[in-house]
């Protein structure tokens, strides 16, 4: 067995979904979660078949985004995983809907942070090892940072 580490690539901007599933209508069903959860979000979904024609199956409704999807996809090429790269909505307002997919067994991260997927390779295939997101923690939070943090919920509207 062999592991790699893969850099994923999207927009400053953008927040990503890494997941796992099991079956090929993951994209149409993460498609219909996103929409129906966050009707002005900008997306892009792919999932890496791990049987049959073993594609990158890809789909969304912003052209920029669907590409970036499917080339980080690609790039992990680990059975059926998916990516979705989002716009104009958080991780906080569709992860729900997206774990309540059928398809969808688990998720390894959810995050605006630079991410690295570690990937291990067997003579079988691919598939994904973990995650790092973002960075390593450089001390505890005291009672200014609590102060800080709370405020900063109430400033971008999560909390009263």
């Amino acid at each position: 067995m062999n592991t790699e580490l893969i850099k994923l690539t999207f927009p400053e901007d953008a927040n990503i979904i890494l997941g796992q599933s099991h079956f090929i209508k993951t994209i149409e069903d993460i498609y219909e979660a996103m929409v129906n959860t966050v009707p002005n979000v900008k997306f892009g979904v792919a999932f890496c078949e791990a049987s049959g024609e073993q594609l990158v199956r890809y789909d969304g409704n912003d052209e920029e985004l669907m590409k970036l999807a499917a080339d980080n996809a690609y790039k992990l090429s680990a059975g059926h995983c998916f990516i979705i790269i989002m716009k104009d909505a958080f991780p906080i307002n569709v992860l729900g809907r997206i774990k309540d997919v059928p398809e969808v067994c688990r998720i390894f991260c959810a995050t605006a942070n630079p991410t690295e997927v570690i990937v291990a390779t067997s003579e079988q295939g691919r598939g994904i090892m973990g995650v790092i997101d973002g960075f390593a923690s450089k001390g505890i939070e005291d009672e200014d940072g609590k102060k800080w943090r709370k405020d900063f919920l109430r400033t971008i509207g999560y909390k009263l």
